[in-house]
C-alpha cells in the first residue's frame, strides 16, 4: 500500500488518486511529478501535507471504490483525480469512465474537498473520434462538478517533438526527466487552491 508522504502536522491535506504516471513507475524514488509537487511546496512553506494514494495500473473503477476510505483517513482538504489512462488502454467504455470519475469528483466535494481533474490522451492508433472523445470527457466531468481541470498532463511531453526520448522503453511511462514539466502542467491550476 502507498505510504502517506511525510509532511506537516496540520494545515491543508493533498490527496492526490492516480495510476502509474503519478505512482514513479519504473522512476526512482522521489523522482515522480507529486514528489517534485511535494518539494516544491516546501520551498514555499506552505503547509500542505500530500498523500499520494496512486497505484501502477489503477482504472477509474478502482479509484473509486477506493476513495471513500481514503477520504476518511485523510480528510484532504484538496484532492487531485489522475485517473482514465488504464480505462483507455483496455477498452472499457468511455462512460463508464466519465462516471466514475464523476462520481469521485462528487464525493470528494460532498466530503469538503476542492477538486482538480487530470486530463490524459490516448495513443493515435485507438481512431480519431475514440481519442477526441476521450479528451473531451475529463472536460465535462469538470464542468459537471464544477472542478478544476488540467487539460493534459502530458502537454510538453508526448507532443514534444524529442517525445521518445522522454519516455520509457515501453513509450508510456515518462521518463524522469519528463516529470518536471508534467508538475508544470498542473501547478497552475493547483496552486491557486492551496493556502499561503
Amino acid at each position: 500500500m502507498p505510504a502517506a508522504a511525510q509532511g506537516p502536522s496540520s494545515g491543508t491535506t493533498l490527496l492526490v488518486v492516480g495510476d502509474s504516471l503519478s505512482a514513479e513507475y519504473g522512476l526512482a524514488r522521489g523522482a515522480g511529478w507529486v514528489a517534485l509537487l511535494e518539494a516544491r511546496l516546501a520551498r514555499e512553506q506552505r503547509a500542505v501535507k500530500v498523500v499520494n494514494a496512486s497505484i501502477s495500473g489503477d482504472t477509474s473503477s478502482g479509484g473509486r471504490s477506493r476513495l471513500p476510505a481514503l477520504l476518511a483517513q485523510h480528510r484532504p482538504q484538496t484532492v487531485v483525480i489522475e485517473l482514465g489512462g488504464n480505462d483507455a488502454l483496455r477498452g472499457l467504455p468511455l462512460a463508464t469512465t466519465q462516471a466514475n470519475l464523476g462520481a469521485m469528483a462528487a464525493a470528494a466535494k460532498a466530503a469538503g474537498a476542492q477538486v482538480v481533474i487530470v486530463g490524459m490522451a490516448v495513443p493515435p492508433n485507438y481512431g480519431r473520434q475514440y481519442g477526441e472523445d476521450f479528451i473531451g470527457l475529463f472536460g465535462r466531468v469538470a464542468r459537471a462538478q464544477r472542478a478544476s481541470l488540467v487539460p493534459f498532463l502530458l502537454a510538453g511531453v508526448a507532443d514534444a517533438p524529442n517525445a521518445d526520448a522522454l519516455f520509457q522503453p515501453d513509450r508510456i511511462h515518462p521518463r524522469a526527466e519528463a516529470h518536471p514539466r508534467m508538475l508544470d502542467n498542473v501547478w497552475p491550476v493547483l496552486k491557486p487552491l492551496l493556502p499561503r
